[in-house]
């Protein structure tokens, strides 16, 4: 039989947060995750470009520019979608993660369609799992809910 589980309740009776971090290690994260994600998937795209071959300073060149450019369209996707409703915020991240392994996809040189497909197919699952995630997490009037 399930039971609900008992909130943690401060002394004046309102929810405690379960955040454990101050909001100095979350401006933090804001920027590190995205820097490292971006350098990560540079190099990725860089790797995909040479097919196996040697480092050279145009394919350096091209892996930094690729992380530069995904680190700047997370920070315009994070910032765009959170003031979205939830299918427009779902919607846009899927398309941003569509894109970006589209993208990646095509650097390894494999049949145009074959990288729209494998992008739509991801867009679509990300678009509604998260709108799943979003969905749950709102009260009865669509207001998030932390």
């Amino acid at each position: 039989m399930a039971h609900a589980v008992p909130t943690r309740r401060t002394s004046a009776g309102t929810h405690r947060s379960t955040d454990v971090f101050g909001p100095r290690t979350h401006l933090v994260m804001k920027w590190a995750v995205p820097v490292v994600a971006g350098l990560v998937y540079g190099y990725w795209a860089a790797a995909n470009r040479r097919y196996g071959g040697p480092v050279t300073g145009w394919n350096l060149l091209f892996g930094f520019m690729t992380a530069l450019a995904f680190v700047i369209l997370y920070a315009v996707v994070r910032s765009v979608a959170e003031r979205l409703p939830r299918e427009g915020h779902a919607v846009l991240w899927g398309a941003f993660a569509g894109s970006a392994l589209g993208f990646l996809y095509a650097q390894s040189g494999v049949a145009m369609f074959t990288c729209i497909l494998a992008s739509l197919l991801l867009a679509g699952a990300v678009a509604a799992a998260l709108f799943y995630v979003f969905y749950s997490r709102e009260d009865a009037t669509g207001h998030r809910v932390t």
